[in-house]
């Protein structure tokens, strides 16, 4: 069987908490698509990690983690995090790469860095990972695959002819130095003898495994609206945020995709430009911010203040329909107990019509948030571990937001540990 868990709007909605859970129970964990440009933050009985490219099944000895076909692999970051993790005391974690994988290289976070630099004000607000050269690459066919690391003659020809177009963009656009092939082969040898020990042919091996009976766990990054075609584009990502694109990421038939688990937050946040209806400022936004995720609401990649706001409605329906949602968890609710009163956004205002759909990046610049409140429940509900028994108010605010976005809510999460999950059967 395989499951899915995604994100349903910017995707910072604390999906670490759920794949981790998820992730246990699993006996394969597939990072499908994305790279070290967004992470996401696991907490457990080792520590705080937050994981950029690794799947959240590292922390567990009966897993087998693996990077699909669809990952931006930037192999000295996956490394580093690799030996970060065992470095803390994690047993070393079984891996495995797809030779059909594609490496990040090193001029495409330099040129990621010059794009940004170029653009000034008008910048993607990039974190400068290089993943749109990076994907850019890809499609444009000049990408280089894992595999392409164990042919070295091939490797050196191709390495001249991509690097002699770069250098007219270095040189004539963005007046930087060039490069240097022998480096970067040399460099790419070095990339070989970390991944050499973990390369396989991903796809096959899932195939024999589902035809096993063993369960699979498909990881994504980012939510809804950061998808290239769906979301609000342009300031998306590069590569499909959607469960349908865990298939062709992991190379698995689609048909075995069987449970897709779509994370919300309790409330909105995002890191980087664009728009986004529900924002708050000023004091209520960094009252949000400090009590919210798990210490504070910080990119786990960057660093930087996430932008909040109220939860979504219109963005979440959205999302959720495009993910193919099955089954809602709800996270960080417990944040939300210091409020009297809590605002939802259930429409969006444009050119003086409301609408409770999700319009193209256009209409969506013009959106005013249709706002209704509901009263707080004032009180921390850690620890509870029944629905029953969470106060009246919260659960009416689960149930509000439920109705709105037409997608059971299966799961809850009132706190940052393993354990703090409400499971409610619907």
């Amino acid at each position: 069987m395989v499951k899915a868990v995604v994100g349903a709007n910017w995707g910072d909605e604390g999906k670490g908490k759920i794949t981790d859970m998820l992730a246990e129970k699993a006996d394969i964990i597939v990072r499908f698509q994305g790279g070290a440009n967004a992470g996401h933050t696991i907490v457990n009985n080792y520590g705080k990690f937050a994981l950029h490219t690794l799947p959240s099944g590292v922390f567990y000895d009966h897993t087998t983690s693996v990077i699909g076909n669809g990952v931006a692999l930037n192999i000295p970051i996956f490394f580093k995090e690799y030996n970060e993790v065992v470095s803390r005391g994690v047993p070393a974690p079984k891996i495995l790469i797809s030779e059909r994988a594609q490496m990040v290289m090193p001029y495409h976070i330099l040129f990621d860095q010059y794009e940004e630099e170029r653009l000034g004000g008008k910048s993607f607000g990039s974190t400068k990972s290089g993943i749109a050269p990076f994907y850019s690459d890809k499609y444009a066919k000049i990408g280089f695959q894992v595999s392409e690391l164990f042919d070295e003659e091939h490797l050196k020809e191709k390495l001249a002819s991509v690097c002699a177009t770069k250098n007219v963009l270095l040189e004539h656009l963005y007046h930087k130095p060039l490069l240097n092939v022998d480096e970067l082969f040399a460099e790419l040898m070095e990339y070989k003898k970390m991944v050499e020990p973990y390369v396989c042919d991903v796809s096959l091996y899932l195939w024999n495994a589902l035809k096993e009976g063993k369960e699979v766990l498909l990881e994504g990054q980012l939510g809804s609206l950061k998808d290239p075609d769906h979301g609000i584009y342009p300031m998306v990502t590069s590569s499909s945020t959607l469960a349908g694109y865990g298939a062709v990421g992991a190379g698995l038939p689609p048909y075995e995709i069987k449970q897709i688990v779509t994370v919300c937050k309790a409330y909105s946040s995002a890191v980087g430009a664009g728009a986004f209806v529900s924002e708050i400022f000023g004091d209520e936004a960094d009252e949000l911010r400090r009590r919210g995720g798990d210490g504070g609401e910080f990119g786990a990649t960057t660093g930087r203040p996430r932008r909040m706001g109220w939860f979504d409605c219109v963005a979440s329906k959205y999302g959720c329909r495009l993910q193919g949602t099955t089954d809602v968890a709800f996270t960080v609710l417990d944040v939300l107990g210091y409020l009297d009163e809590i605002p939802v956004c259930t429409g969006y205002e444009i050119d003086g019509k409301v609408t409770t759909e999700f319009p193209t990046t256009t209409l969506l610049e013009k959106a005013k948030p249709v706002l209704e409140t509901l009263p707080g429940w004032k009180c921390d509900i850690r620890g509870i571990k029944k629905y029953e028994d969470l106060p009246e108010n919260c659960r009416k605010y689960v149930e509000f937001v439920e109705k709105h976005i037409g997608f059971p809510i299966t799961m809850i999460s009132n706190g940052p540990g393993r354990d703090d999950i409400i499971y409610r059967n619907k």
